[in-house]
């Protein structure tokens, strides 16, 4: 079952649930074609729904406190049965109060990740290898101690292959881009998305940067980032 709200016109709980139910079909449904389009530029995440390789759950609005501990332990029970072995995601998609801007994504995508890490029990376990300083180059977002490189998809980003009908947040376990490196077939992969983005946008992403190289917050919202950009999270002290 989704955790989108009841309709304030649903009547029984039958009529809730179906409610639910048609609502997670639909984002479902929505989101696979969103992926599945012949002009949609990953790859990877062509390959992770075509395998089924993901699961998605439907939230209520981006940046709201009542969405932090359900899609926090979400996230933990995902990461703990995620194998390091094929591609995988979880994707959060919240249908309620758009976003009015990129701007205003950001600041909700990040107030998200902010109540995630608030209310993760094991907060104070980041996970090892990434840093838990969003200025690092080697940053990584961490949730039950497992780190995520997050995609922020919302239907008014400047990006094309960002721009999906309702906020949504796209967790990519850590591990497996390290795994891809192991296995040398990540520069392949990386060179072969960048092309088919810029044939998609008609000009590269300018926040795109290897691990280690620059602060992968940037990157979350798919917004341009300013140089003197400063990411609003913060890490919890123990």
């Amino acid at each position: 079952m989704s955790h989108v709200d009841a309709n304030a016109g649903a009547g029984s709980p039958a009529d809730v649930l179906l409610s639910c139910a048609t609502m997670q079909h639909a984002v479902e449904t929505e989101f696979r074609a969103f992926v599945q389009n012949p002009d949609f530029p990953c790859l990877g995440a062509k390959s992770v729904v075509r395998l089924t390789g993901y699961e998605l759950k439907v939230y209520g609005a981006l940046g709201n406190q009542s969405n932090a501990q359900t899609l926090a332990s979400d996230l933990a029970r995902f990461g703990n049965e995620a194998s390091d072995d094929a591609l995988s995601a979880f994707v959060a998609v919240f249908p309620h109060s758009p976003p009015e801007s990129e701007i205003d994504f950001e600041r909700r995508l990040w107030g998200q990740l902010q109540l995630l890490h608030d209310v993760d029990p094991r907060h104070d376990e980041w996970a090892a290898g990434v840093s838990a300083d969003p200025e690092d180059a080697h940053f990584s977002f961490s949730v039950g101690g497992r780190a995520f490189f997050v995609v922020g998809l919302h239907p008014l980003s400047s990006r094309l292959a960002r721009r999906f009908r309702w906020p949504a947040l796209v967790f990519n376990p850590h591990e497996q881009f390290s795994r891809l490196r192991e296995e040398g077939r990540f520069e392949g992969l990386r060179s072969a998305i960048r092309q088919r983005d810029i044939a998609l946008q008609g000009t590269e992403n300018p926040n795109l940067a290897d691990f280690g190289e620059r602060s992968e917050a940037r990157q979350y919202s798919g917004r341009q980032t300013e140089d003197d950009w400063k990411c609003p999270f913060h890490r919890k002290l123990p």
